[in-house]
């Protein structure tokens, strides 16, 4: 798959079937509509394309509003990669670009840059400056520039808002295997692994500091949580704790990750952490002796259940 990031220097002479959308999580919902998309350029002889927006338009337009998505934008791409996309096309998205009217985002971007010959896109879609065009004004453009218009029915539109709205409350929740089950693969967070306090290898349990730079992506609930990850080829089994660290008196939230018979030096390189399991709240100990002792507890169980459901 190719990812254009900057579509404004971009022609495509390839034509196209396109859809338009955040695709935030690319659940199952996204899935069955992706497919579609995928099966129709197959069968029609397009190139299969996702026009997406970044930052969020309710970034831009909202500057207050508290958006937490499931997906960084390098998560999307490769999760839509491994569904066989043919491109993942990104526009900034400004204050500018809000006030542009809908038939010149038809003309400039569908049409001009991304050669548009079939649009496949929601009932209700809504576009163009005040969002004032909606799919019949669409249908009117594509005889106009010469593209079809597909229809999203209503009850596939909402699968896909009735499960994003699910999923965030899962995560927020701490419902793991709920998120996991609608997302159709496991929630992941990516980040580099910076030094930490130290405080893991003090307990016998060394951990790696994953820092993540995006501030718009979802943490789930504070808490541990069996985990897997992939390095240098190889999966890589452990257990993660969100939280502050109450036992020692922490005040600022940390993501540790200790990983299970694993010993390598991994500051700066940048992992992929996928979430697997819930193991419990986060606790403040009466001492250190006992967190550590709960921490070999969380072992003894994220192990078992590793064992249990061959993980990989």
């Amino acid at each position: 798959m190719r990812k254009v990031k900057n579509i404004e220097t971009y022609k495509s002479v390839e034509p196209a079937v396109v859809t338009i959308g955040t695709f935030d999580g690319v659940h199952i919902g996204h899935q069955k509509i992706i497919k579609r998309l995928i099966n129709t350029g197959h069968q029609e002889g397009l190139k299969s394309v996702i026009l997406t927006f970044f930052p969020h338009p309710r970034m831009v337009l909202q500057k207050d509003a508290n958006i937490k998505l499931i997906n960084t934008i390098e998560e999307r791409h490769d999760i839509l990669d491994a569904l066989g996309l043919d491109y993942l096309m990104i526009k900034k998205f400004t204050q500018d670009f809000s006030r542009i009217s809908a038939e010149d985002f038809v003309k400039d971007i569908l049409v001009d840059k991304i050669n548009a010959k079939k649009v496949i896109i929601g009932y209700d879609h809504r576009f163009g400056r005040n969002r004032n065009a909606d799919i019949n004004d669409l249908k009117v453009f594509g005889k106009t520039y010469g593209f079809e218009v597909e229809e999203i029915s209503a009850q596939d539109i909402n699968d896909v808002s009735v499960s994003s709205t699910k999923i965030r409350k899962a995560l927020d929740n701490g419902d793991i295997t709920k998120a996991n089950a609608f997302l159709g693969y496991n929630f992941m967070l990516s980040g580099v692994v910076s030094k930490g306090k130290g405080l893991g290898k003090q307990l016998n349990f060394p951990t790696a500091n994953l820092k993540i730079n995006e501030d718009y992506k979802i943490i789930p609930k504070r808490g541990s949580y069996i985990v897997q990850t992939r390095i240098d080829g190889q999966t890589v089994f452990g257990m993660m704790n969100i939280g502050i660290n109450p036992t020692v008196n922490g005040s600022k939230q940390s993501i540790e990750v200790h990983f299970f018979d694993f010993n390598k030096d991994l500051y700066d390189d940048t992992l992929k952490i996928e979430f697997l399991q819930r193991l419990r709240d986060e606790e403040k100990f009466d001492s250190v002796e006992a967190l550590t002792e709960q921490l070999q507890k969380d072992k003894t169980t994220a192990l078992d259940y590793i064992s249990k459901h061959h993980v990989e």
